[in-house]
């Protein structure tokens, strides 16, 4: 009898064994040691600033200059390796993070551990009640600022989404070259805008208008905060969009107009069913990035953890995940702090399954339109 063959993955790894092996074999023995004194020093660099040791600037310059010798002698391996280095590098610097996050949250987690179906639950507390009074009860909910995020990315969808997309279409397929080229910069410029301007101008004109146009006692609404954030996610929009529409095959769109239909009719019937997969990626990518955002929404809201009453009122704006983060982090302490984190992981949850969402659906619209095998 023969054996079975082995398993794909097991193939890929005996076939990249192979490759690492001719490779070793084939670099000089000077190339192979300067190799490994840098991954070494760059290790114990790393070790060293995680205990702050004084021997990681020595290390660190050990590295370098390691680098550097290898770059003037043996430049295609040392640009090889270096790009190696910081590709790992960058994936353990996020899972460090992750890995960090999730344990600063883990005391609040475990402080507000309730009881659902006979089993304890951590964190459970921090979403079945809506009291946050860190001070004078001890008690911490992240309902009041689920509610603000909810309630600010809705909006913000609304004003990104559609203004987005209409912006991709008429550049895409509308606008003459000229104009292009004038309004795709224009729309990318306001991704180079700090958000903290967005926020004043929203603090400074939107809120008081507000306050006086609708009578409201303060400042700080989740409609305008909604309209800045949508503003601001807007470049994200239209960026994703236009690469969408504009990867739809040429072919479809000139036999649509071959066949006599208008250009309207090419667009509604072709390119945006076409290219929906990609469309609603940019839209997603766009909600990631209202989520996400902490200065406005801290400048223009009242910071105060409560929720409006009736829960669609947008004409009051209280506090978001965000801004809870940015307006508490300085003084707060104990279980407080912990709960900051908490506020975190849910950020860090939602705008990674929405980023993972987008980047399957933009994956789903290549294989269809054959882009990829």
């Amino acid at each position: 009898m023969t054996e079975p063959d082995s398993p794909g993955w097991q193939t890929a790894i005996q076939h990249r064994l192979t490759d690492a092996r001719e490779v070793v074999e084939e670099t000089e023995p000077p190339v192979l040691a300067a190799g490994a004194l840098g991954l070494l020093s760059l290790l114990g660099a790393f070790v060293g600033f995680i205990v702050m040791s004084p021997l990681t600037v020595v290390l660190a310059g050990v590295f370098a200059l390691t680098v550097g010798y290898g770059w003037v002698r043996h430049q295609p391996r040392t640009a090889h390796a270096v790009t190696l280095v910081m590709t790992a590098s960058t994936i353990l610097i996020l899972g460090l993070i992750t890995v960090f996050i999730f344990l600063e949250a883990w005391p609040m987690m475990e402080a507000a551990t309730g009881t659902a179906f006979g089993l304890p639950v951590p964190g459970l507390e921090l979403f079945t009640q809506t009291e946050w009074d860190p001070v004078a009860t001890e008690t911490f909910s992240m309902v009041p600022m689920i509610h603000g995020t909810v309630m600010v990315t809705i909006i913000a969808t609304l004003v990104a989404g559609p203004l987005g997309v209409g912006t991709a279409l008429f550049i895409s397929e509308m606008a003459p070259p000229t104009v292009r080229e004038l309004v795709k910069p224009g729309i990318e410029i306001l991704a180079g805008i700090p958000s903290i301007v967005y926020g004043f101008i929203g603090f400074t004109i939107l809120s008081p208008w507000a306050s006086d146009a609708f009578d409201i006692n303060g400042q700080g609404t989740y409609l305008f905060v909604g309209l800045v954030v949508g503003l601001m996610a807007l470049p994200t929009v239209v960026s994703v969009a236009e690469d969408a529409l504009n990867s739809i095959p040429e072919s479809m769109k000139s036999g649509s107009l071959a066949l006599g239909t208008t250009d309207w009719q090419t667009m509604t019937n072709i390119t945006i069913p076409a290219a929906f997969s990609g469309v609603s990626a940019a839209v997603l990518l766009g909600v990631g990035r209202a989520i996400g955002e902490t200065m406005a929404a801290t400048v223009m809201l009242r910071n105060s953890p409560d929720i409006a009453e009736p829960l669609y009122n947008v004409f009051y704006g209280y506090e978001t995940l965000t801004s809870l983060i940015a307006s508490r982090y300085g003084d707060a302490h104990g279980l407080q702090f912990n709960a900051l984190f908490v506020a975190g992981v849910i950020l860090f949850i939602t705008v990674l399954t929405l980023s993972i969402g987008s980047q399957y659906i933009e994956a789903r619209m290549k294989r269809n339109l054959g882009g990829e095998e």
